[in-house]
């Protein structure tokens, strides 16, 4: 089994992007939003620079646009896969069946369409890297700490103050999704798009709802919490290392 990963080494974790877009309109401002979520963007234009940037930087996700000024992106995705697992998300304007299920069959990890919000793309990139930095078959999970809350990953256990807390399955997944982005906001969007599935079109009320009950189970008080924040009307967020003192 893997040591024990604290908060701390998750947040000094900070994941490379390798966003291929020739749309000033679209790149820029989703630079900056990528930015903003603690993202380390490189941006490229075109086919050529972008393989020459993933050979150079070595990205831990790549946002590849289909439609590049000096060739398709579906090629530039055909030469990635050559060398590496590389998670890749691709962007396109043209949402019909067939390319999406030709971008998947190239190795595409998932296919976005244009227009999207930044939110559901942050949410899909960060579902993406948590499949793709899921262990090998035969391999231990490791665990997650902070202060005195302890979490199993391969026996998907919970222990605060050395006693155990029973969980139920979306409410460990919701709690592994809020610790592993302690000190971050994140949104009931991304929360529902990881936890339970990208087209699930249910309310988000039941993000509250389990985030009610978390709280009770963890013993945090919802008027002063210790562990889960509100950011009202936005979403959630987990205490920091610095502030739970680990």
């Amino acid at each position: 089994m893997r040591g024990p990963t604290t908060y701390r080494d998750i947040v000094l974790q900070r994941r490379r992007v390798l966003l291929v877009e020739d749309e000033e309109s679209i790149a820029e401002p989703l630079a900056a939003a990528l930015g903003r979520e603690g993202f380390e963007v490189l941006t490229e234009t075109t086919a050529a620079d972008a393989l020459a940037a993933f050979g150079r930087r070595s990205p831990d996700i790549v946002l590849l646009d289909v439609m590049l000024p000096d060739g398709d992106g579906r090629d530039v995705l055909r030469e990635i896969r050559a060398r590496s697992r590389t998670p890749v998300v691709m962007l396109t304007a043209r949402g019909e069946e067939l390319d999406r299920v030709l971008g998947l069959e190239l190795g595409a990890d998932d296919y976005v369409t244009k227009p999207f919000s930044s939110a559901e793309l942050v949410a899909r990139m960060r579902a993406v890297l948590r499949r793709a930095s899921a262990p090998a078959p035969g391999e231990g999970a490791g665990s997650l700490e902070v202060g005195d809350l302890r979490m199993d990953l391969d026996t998907r256990t919970v222990t605060r103050g050395g006693e155990t807390v029973e969980l139920t399955v979306k409410e460990f997944d919701l709690l592994r999704m809020l610790v592993e982005n302690a000190g971050r906001l994140v949104r009931r969007g991304e929360i529902v798009s990881e936890v339970w599935d990208p087209n699930w079109f249910g309310s988000t009320k039941t993000v509250d709802v389990h985030v009610s009950s978390l709280r009770k189970k963890l013993g945090d008080d919802p008027a002063e919490p210790r562990y889960v924040h509100t950011v009202r009307g936005v979403g959630f967020r987990f205490a920091s290392p610095d502030e739970l003192g680990a």
